[in-house]
């Protein structure tokens, strides 16, 4: 029987345009595109020029510093534009797609437990960058062996895609990536299940624990925290769900397989639903004419931790949502919106408009900040929604600071940007905190990792 944990500080964040549980196929992108950007701590550096013709699994570039690491393309065709920007960094590479897909062909996996073999293949095809490790949020390293592998089996984030809906017909997929990643790990793969779920029910060979409490109980960090935290010198690796099953279809076939379904949400989207597409594929084949009218913001991803990108941009490498809500900074009247309206529309955090007392109610929310930045007071808002043993202000102040010494001591080893996308929410300083994270994380691994 598994374990059962819940958790009790944390809140959800209820919005309008959560996708509804039906699946249609995206219109074909005629572009594709990977982003260097979308794996944090890499240095990318090309195998293929302007003009070559790439078969989907083909190698685009590789990690500079760590050249074993390479980044395949999700689809055939002709790589058409290698975008850079400021001292010539590699921005986006594209790639115009053929309309019959080819694939680059690779040895099936057989399953057995021949580690380096399965590392090789993995890292042949293109796979190896699902694979998440921490301390620091960085793409594992295929030269060292995990503690344990985590996999969070549902994101409880506003408007974040519903693995019920995005794993249907793909179980069979996940058990293979589960069986995949028991032979990489050195200890356990757990799997961290919403309590009530019968999603997994048929998955073996993992170590379920039934999590359950407001968001960010989905994160995998908070998962990894109430199971077995992260002491120093440790290494843990993560893989979403989608990410596992992806893995197990490519190894069964020995093709890069790189379609995946993605949830369109939003207030601002007409008809929330979800899209099969291919991983890099262009955001106005997903969106097409089923956004609102109006100055709207599209974020790959969740709205806690999502990026914005343009209507003629590109999905996410890691991103199984599309959410689109409203800009937001437009005048806003301060008697009937502003700062001096009841407020009969607005959420908040610690219950200073009426809202409070209608539980159930969903929110239309935008970006506006509702401020200024201020100096970053000690306030007490951050630990009742950071649900780690850690004390979340104490830890950003010594990231500000680049006190290495209190970072290790106050727990940094433990924690990405995304477990602290609450903390920003709530922060009435209104500090990018996220950013301050990722910052402290490049500076410890600059100062300590190979």
């Amino acid at each position: 029987m598994s374990k059962a944990i819940k958790i009790t500080k944390g809140v959800d964040i209820k919005l309008v345009g959560a996708a509804e549980n039906k699946v249609s196929s995206a219109q074909r992108s005629n572009v594709y595109a990977i982003k260097p950007d979308d794996f944090f701590g890499t240095i990318p550096k090309m195998m293929v020029k302007q003009g070559e013709t790439v078969k989907a699994g083909t190698s685009l570039f590789f990690d500079k510093k760590r050249e074993k690491i390479k980044f395949s393309s999700p689809v055939s065709g002709e790589v058409v534009e290698i975008r850079r920007g400021d001292k010539r960094k590699i921005l986006e590479v594209r790639i115009l797609a053929d309309k019959e897909m080819t694939y680059e062909s690779f040895t099936p996996w057989a399953g057995g437990g021949d580690r380096q073999a399965l590392v090789d293949t993995m890292l042949s095809m293109g796979l190896w960058p699902f694979i998440i490790q921490r301390p620091y949020g960085v793409i594992a390293s295929p030269d060292e062996t995990p503690r344990d592998i985590y996999i969070s089996g549902f994101d409880s984030a506003p408007l974040s895609a519903d693995n019920e809906v995005i794993l249907k017909g793909e179980i069979e997929n996940f058990k293979i990536g589960i069986e995949a990643l028991k032979v990489l790990s050195g200890g356990k793969v757990h799997l961290g299940i919403r309590k009530g779920s019968t999603l997994y029910a048929d998955i073996n060979g993992a170590d379920k624990t039934e999590f359950s409490g407001p968001h960010p109980v989905g994160n995998v960090g908070v998962q990894i925290h109430h199971t077995k935290p992260i002491n120093k010198g440790e290494v843990v690796w993560t893989v979403k769900p989608s990410d596992v099953a992806i893995i197990g279809k490519s190894l069964k076939q020995g093709k890069f397989r790189a379609e995946r379904t993605i949830a369109l949400a939003g207030s601002e989207v007409e008809h929330p639903q979800y899209y099969t597409t291919i991983i890099g594929s262009s955001i106005d084949s997903i969106v097409e004419a089923n956004e609102k009218e109006g100055k709207n913001r599209i974020i790959s991803g969740n709205v806690l931790t999502g990026s914005k990108v343009a209507y003629n941009g590109f999905l996410g490498f890691y991103s199984d949502t599309i959410t689109i809500i409203p800009e937001g900074d437009e005048k806003k009247f301060f008697l009937t919106e502003g700062w001096l309206a009841p407020g009969f529309s607005k959420f908040s955090l610690n219950r200073s408009y009426p809202t409070w007392l209608q539980g159930n109610k969903k929110y239309k929310l935008d970006t506006n900040l509702n401020g200024e930045t201020r100096a970053f007071v000690v306030t007490g808002e951050l630990e009742k929604v950071f649900p780690f043993d850690i004390y979340p202000m104490q830890l950003i102040k010594a990231i500000m600071v680049n006190d290495i010494e209190s970072m290790e001591n106050l727990g940094i080893y433990e924690v990405l940007p995304e477990d602290f996308a609450l903390c920003e929410f709530a922060c009435t300083s209104k500090i990018n905190i996220q950013s301050v994270v990722e910052k402290g994380l490049a500076d410890m691994r600059n100062e300590f990792a190979s």
